[in-house]
């Protein structure tokens, strides 16, 4: 069982669905939090009623022969906030976060990190991926992933979906059939 409720990743539950993200006083800012804070911050602005977004993966592990099963940061150190500039700050007096990033491409992220959250309820396990290099860009064309957008890459002689946060130039992949898979443009 989880000390942290899972609905901690994203608050509100609608935050990341298009109607939410309409012209507003709010924006996307990306905290760089102290090391190993991000759910702690997270728990923190969903009490102050700060819309974020922590993406969270579950990591099983054995310790004294005992399972366990726990949800950790998918992007160690990151958490995106949908804020405006007085909940920014309020953000900041948590003395949990390090830097704030400006994030010029709003549209852009979030479609990225809605595609990330559609990938993580998939519940297909996944793979972080750094420093991405530039592949074929597919779509899904059926399945539990239809319709996701992403680059084709080969890890291990398996053939991957990477769904990549390009502002932090990170992302996740999954193995996926390449028959289910459709070139973009």
């Amino acid at each position: 069982m989880s000390i942290v409720r899972e609905s901690v990743g994203l608050y509100p539950d609608v935050l990341l669905e298009e109607t939410v993200l309409e012209p507003s006083l709010r924006q996307w800012w990306v905290l760089y939090t102290k090391v190993h804070q991000e759910k702690a911050l997270a728990r923190q602005l969903m009490g102050y009623e700060i819309p974020h977004y922590l993406p969270l993966v579950e990591k099983r592990s054995i310790c004294c022969g005992r399972r366990f099963t726990t949800r950790v940061p998918l992007f160690a150190g990151y958490l995106f906030l949908f804020a405006t500039e007085e909940e920014r700050v309020t953000s900041l007096t948590t003395n949990r976060v390090s830097r704030v990033l400006t994030v010029y491409d709003p549209d852009r992220l979030s479609m990225d990190l809605r595609q990330l959250c559609q990938l993580i309820a998939s519940g297909a396990p996944l793979t972080v991926e750094q420093r991405l290099a530039p592949g074929h860009q597919v779509r899904v064309r059926s399945g539990l992933l239809a319709g996701l957008e992403g680059r084709v890459i080969q890890r291990r002689g398996a053939t991957r979906l990477l769904v990549a946060v390009d502002f932090l130039q990170k992302g996740a992949s999954v193995e996926i059939e390449r028959c289910l898979l459709e070139p973009i443009g």
